[in-house]
């Protein structure tokens, strides 16, 4: 297995890069793939690999929400497929999640990355089409971002404890901010974190991934990320404003914007709190970004995790 050089070797939430080929080694033992030469894509919450061998890719939940939420996942993904949503699909033939060598992973068809950059109008779109499919065929879980932030909260490495109790403070604090808001969409399926790093620019247009976050909860969740990234990020373009003309809403708009993009900052500066120990180029990213939200700047822009 091929890592990049600054990769953490650190655990993710009980997984270690340490032992990646071992783990992957079984897992692909257990479908029968080869591993062989298997490239390591990113290791956040789940390490993603590309197999050299096989147009795959094995994704392995690296963090204690990850391996609670895959079940949904892939529910997720069959139902997508059923729907002909642009989106991953499972690799077949296969029962999912595999289980080996104490993970569990999801291993999907891999999408060539060969199209043109996915842009804001593209999410609006899918977002568009994603949002107006049927009620699923199985329960949803719904929409609680707060027990993921605690979890990671309660995982984070290299803070100090009153660092945790502040982040904490912080969530029950949005917490209860986000019970009195009143919305405007209707509720329903949404994806969770739909942002333009989670649309692959295949050869037939863009394809939606990241299922861990799907639920049944309020549309105006699933157009903040892309508001905040405008408002936030360091990006070099606007992909708010051709997202919200193709969706056909702006959520800036909305009088509860301000509670979601505060949200929304939350998940962004606790997400990365289980590897900050590991990785220092992780580190030197998070330190202005809970700098600037600790103090209640909201104008800091904040360069992106890689």
């Amino acid at each position: 297995m091929s890592t990049p050089p600054s990769a953490p070797t650190a655990s993710a939430g009980g997984l270690t890069l340490a032992e990646l080929p071992t783990v992957v080694a079984a897992l692909c033992d257990r479908v029968g793939l080869d591993p062989t030469g298997a490239q390591l894509i990113k290791f956040t919450n789940n390490a993603a690999l590309r197999l050299a061998t096989a147009p795959v890719v094995v994704r392995i939940a690296g963090s204690r929400a990850a391996r609670a939420s895959i079940t949904t996942v892939v529910q997720v993904a069959r139902w997508l497929t059923g729907q002909d949503m642009p989106a991953v699909r499972l690799l077949s033939g296969i029962d999912q999640p595999v289980e080996a060598a104490g993970h569990v992973a999801t291993f999907w068809e891999e999408v060539p990355v060969t199209g043109p950059a996915p842009t804001g109008a593209d999410l609006g779109r899918i977002l568009r089409r994603f949002h107006a499919l049927p009620e699923p065929d199985f329960a949803l879980p719904d929409w609680a971002p707060f027990p993921r932030i605690r979890a990671r909260i309660a995982d984070a490495q290299g803070i100090s404890a009153r660092d945790q109790e502040w982040l904490l403070e912080q969530c029950a604090a949005v917490e209860a901010e986000v019970r009195s808001l009143d919305y405007v969409l209707e509720a329903g399926l949404i994806h969770g974190d739909p942002f333009l790093g989670n649309l692959i620019p295949g050869p037939d247009g863009p394809v939606l991934c990241d299922f861990d976050g799907v639920s049944w909860g309020p549309r105006e969740w699933d157009l903040t990320p892309v508001a905040v990234g405008r408002l936030r990020m360091n990006y070099p373009e606007d992909h708010h404003t051709p997202l919200a003309d193709a969706y056909g809403y702006d959520v800036t708009a909305w009088v509860g914007f301000p509670v979601f993009r505060r949200l929304r900052e939350l998940v962004l500066v606790t997400s990365v709190l289980p590897q900050l120990a590991g990785n220092p180029g992780i580190r030197a990213q998070w330190e202005p970004r809970y700098a600037s939200f600790r103090a209640g700047d909201t104008r800091t822009r904040w360069d992106t995790y890689h």
